[in-house]
């Protein structure tokens, strides 16, 4: 049936009716085989090139040999593996930001949250997050101008000071530290300096002279000068023997008093701890009641280094919107990816049999009765008069291949023979060369232990209460089948018990032979096959002559039997 595109195409540029939306997810089954991983590959691109939205392939499961031959072959990397699709912190808004040091002014603070807009900024030592400053602890340290000794308290650096009041550095190591002592203004007499001003403090001093003198005299820790008025030589010379810094600024008294609480480094006013805080990979469900509790305006994310990364809003936490996911080559929950619930399944591609996903609202769901989804998304290449790219078209002929073992499974369709004939020519491949190796790739068996084999194609099936799986290897060797025989005989109970299944089939398919032996795992599996097949109850090997097609010639006749059983 013909593709009722949701978009609009107007000489050949594509206007999505709407805002533009986040990433899509184009993904397959667990246990993902060559057409699960090439078709969402290729759906991937031709629903950005459609819509303008990015779609990204992912992968549910490992990639099998004979995937990665095809994906080699045409120089396409794998899908990144996808095991989960509930929402997590990285899907989400993430203001990145770069973070202050400790030792930063106030007023750098608040310049840097005027730059950024924000309401909180990050303070960061070596790429470790250790504290937050918001514009409430901005204000705070306006709340602190009575305290005189707030500037020693807080160990405020001198060229801090320096900075903050636009100053020069007459005499002094900037890099020293305000450490004792209060902030007193120098208007008064010398006599007067004398009763209030200590050894130590900060005198803030005009023109006068004998002010200046006082202060040097009482041993001052540091003279801010105002107006750039002069200092003696003497006085200076004077000051150096006694370590006594001495700044310029051009501001006059009052603004420089003014001012230079703004020195103080955000490290006294910062939120240090304990902080709460998420990382890239938290799940939004795992820690939304977490959120809840806790009314801070933003919070810090970490990355999985622990690096700071960036700040979300508590708005966009708790607004967040579900991962956007597209289902290709299936249609069953239990072999969709895990937290599919959690997710917004939008889109769904398949050619087997109608499982039992549920969606919210309706969506767009194409199901064909062809050998392999590959077909089908090419003809919604044909549909959107998008041109197949060569890679691409490797891969979706790569997948029918697979699918319908070179046209030799009964699921085979004249359509999916045409498509392949036709993407064979696009990729520049010879159909019976590229099966001889794909097939030879897939059925390699170094260094693969009885688990991978087992799962290397496997899905897993309900029929009323009744949890199975199938798995299928298909080989051109004889000998290679009776070793994987052997291996799967021993394996397959503990399979069926660390998975919590009734029963397990396992197909062992000789291509050339057209043929299966299937074994039977769990109570009632090998009643239910023979009675399906019709094989006497003393068979000692169940082996089936011209079925070579899981989806078509050996789900149906069991589902079919265990429903009237």
């Amino acid at each position: 049936f013909p593709y009722i595109s949701p978009y609009y195409l107007l000489a050949n540029k594509v206007i999505y009716m709407g805002k533009r939306k986040e990433k899509v997810y184009v993904i397959g089954h667990k246990n993902p085989d060559t057409d699960s991983i090439c078709s969402a590959i290729a759906y991937a691109d031709l629903r950005q090139k459609v819509t303008g939205q990015v779609h990204e392939a992912k992968r549910a499961g490992h990639v099998n040999d004979e995937t990665a031959y095809v994906l080699d072959r045409f120089g396409v990397e794998a899908p990144k593996l996808l095991t989960d699709v509930r929402l997590q912190v990285r899907d989400l808004d993430i203001h990145e930001m770069p973070g202050l040091k400790p030792n930063a002014s106030i007023r750098d603070t608040w310049e840097r949250m005027r730059q950024e807009q924000a309401k909180t900024l990050p303070i960061v030592k070596d790429d470790e997050l250790v504290g937050v400053v918001s514009t409430g602890d901005i204000a705070k340290s306006y709340m602190d101008v009575y305290d005189s000794e707030i500037l020693s308290k807080a160990r405020t650096q001198y060229r801090n000071i320096i900075k903050t009041l636009d100053g020069t550095m007459i005499t002094g190591n900037e890099h020293g530290y305000f450490m004792r002592g209060k902030v007193a203004i120098g208007a008064s007499s010398p006599n007067l300096m004398e009763e209030f001003i200590e050894k130590d403090d900060l005198v803030i001093l005009g023109d006068r002279e004998e002010a200046q003198a006082c202060a040097v005299n009482i041993d001052a820790s540091c003279m801010v000068i105002c107006k750039d008025a002069e200092v003696s030589p003497k006085l200076i010379q004077k000051a150096k023997e006694q370590s006594i810094v001495i700044i310029q600024t051009p501001y006059d008294t009052f603004t420089t008093a003014r001012l230079i609480n703004q020195s103080i480094p955000v490290k006294f006013y910062m939120t240090s701890g304990p902080l709460t805080m998420f990382r890239m990979n938290d799940y939004v469900d795992d820690i939304k009641d977490i959120m809840a509790k806790k009314r801070f305006r933003d919070f810090p994310i970490l990355d999985r280094h622990g690096r700071f990364k960036g700040f979300i809003s508590r708005r966009r936490f708790l607004g967040a919107s579900k991962k956007k996911v597209i289902l290709v080559d299936h249609n069953e929950r239990s072999q969709a990816v895990d937290g599919i619930e959690e997710a917004e399944i939008i889109e769904i591609i398949d050619h087997h049999r109608l499982g039992d996903i549920e969606t919210v609202s309706p969506i767009t769901f194409r199901n064909q009765p062809v050998g392999c989804t590959a077909t089908i998304i090419n003809q919604m290449y044909e549909e959107n008069e998008i041109e197949v790219p060569r890679e691409i078209a490797g891969l979706l002929c790569g997948a029918i291949i697979s699918d319908t073992l070179l046209f030799r499974s009964p699921t085979c369709t004249p359509l999916d023979e045409r498509t392949a004939k036709k993407l064979a020519k696009i990729s520049d491949i010879d159909l019976e060369q590229m099966a001889q190796e794909m097939f030879n790739a897939g059925s390699n068996l170094k260094g693969k232990s009885a688990e991978d084999i087992c799962f290397q194609d496997f899905k897993q099936f309900t029929v009323n209460d009744t949890i199975f799986g199938v798995g299928q290897i298909t080989s051109m060797s004889k000998e290679e089948l009776a070793a994987i025989r052997d291996m799967m005989t021993e394996h397959l109970p503990k399979v069926l018990e660390a998975h919590n299944l009734n029963m397990i089939y396992f197909m062992l398919t000789d291509i050339l032979a057209e043929s299966t032996e299937l074994l039977c795992v769990g109570t009632g599996a090998r009643g239910i096959a023979l009675s399906a097949f019709d094989l006497p109850d003393n068979a000692k090997s169940l082996i089936l002559k011209g079925v070579v097609s899981r989806k078509k010639q050996l789900i149906p006749v069991l589902v079919e039997t265990m429903q009237q059983m």
